[in-house]
């Protein structure tokens, strides 16, 4: 894991889906950290993301407000932070999707 913080901190790209997602928080490079999900149960199906950025190499064929439809599979799939470091996270523009109703709407 050394290398993959060693390459980020020279400006590598690092993308994390699922696992991937989970062991970059969990290695210090996201902040926050992957719960249960409510319930604790497995999710197992399609969601909408709504795009956020469009500033990627991975969203820039996008336009912010697009949404995508995705399938998840995960236990471990709630992300939290504190306020704080949601903050950061949206004044560095490092939120690139978020999940949203098929129109792009927040979900409550």
């Amino acid at each position: 894991m050394q290398s993959v913080k060693k390459f980020a901190a020279g400006g590598g790209l690092v993308l994390g889906i699922c696992n991937g997602f989970q062991i970059l928080a969990e290695a210090g490079l996201l902040p926050g950290a992957l719960m249960r999900n409510s319930g604790l149960k497995f999710i197992c199906k399609q969601v909408h993301l709504r795009t956020e950025t469009t500033d990627t190499p991975f969203t820039s064929q996008l336009a912010t407000g697009d949404v995508l439809q995705v399938p998840i599979a995960h236990m471990e799939g709630n992300y939290f932070c504190t306020p704080e470091e949601l903050r950061q996270l949206e004044a560095e523009d490092r939120i690139v999707f978020r999940y949203g109703d098929r129109a792009g709407r927040d979900h409550a």
